[in-house]
């Protein structure tokens, strides 16, 4: 198996909603979109970023999706060039109607980092992270 990702699906109550989100308010061009069903979008040169609708999802998958307290158990990280891009990405999220889970701070491990959350609760981090992990995961 080849060291790589091609999808990362969220599993999302309202995929117009969620849609709207991410590219109306924060401009990010859909590359198939199924009203009711499925939004993606291109995330990266071999990577779409998938929004579908639960019930499709929990169809698929054969389990119910875990609800409840608490936050689910991922981040999804966008990561940028400088401290003043986090603040900028936060500010244009919390514009775009995502709810702010926390300003960004400097990190013990020398990143300073802040985070979102989308319509759905999934946390966003935006990073700006110094060193080796920037030469990898920067375009």
């Amino acid at each position: 198996m080849d060291q790589r990702i091609s999808l990362v699906t969220l599993a999302v109550g309202d995929v117009a909603a969620s849609r709207a989100f991410y590219c109306e308010r924060l401009g990010w061009q859909e590359f198939m979109y199924v009203p009711g069903e499925v939004c993606m979008i291109r995330a990266g040169d071999h990577l779409i970023f998938s929004l579908w609708d639960e019930t499709h999802f929990e169809a698929e998958i054969g389990q119910p999706i875990r609800r409840g307290e608490g936050v689910a158990p991922l981040t999804i990280a966008h990561n940028v060039a400088t401290e003043a891009e986090v603040d900028a990405v936060l500010e244009t999220a919390r514009a775009a109607g995502a709810d702010p889970m926390s300003t960004a701070v400097e990190r013990e491990w020398g990143g300073y980092t802040g985070y979102f959350a989308d319509p759905d609760g999934y946390r966003w981090e935006v990073a700006y992270a110094p060193g080796e992990i920037a030469k990898v995961v920067l375009p």
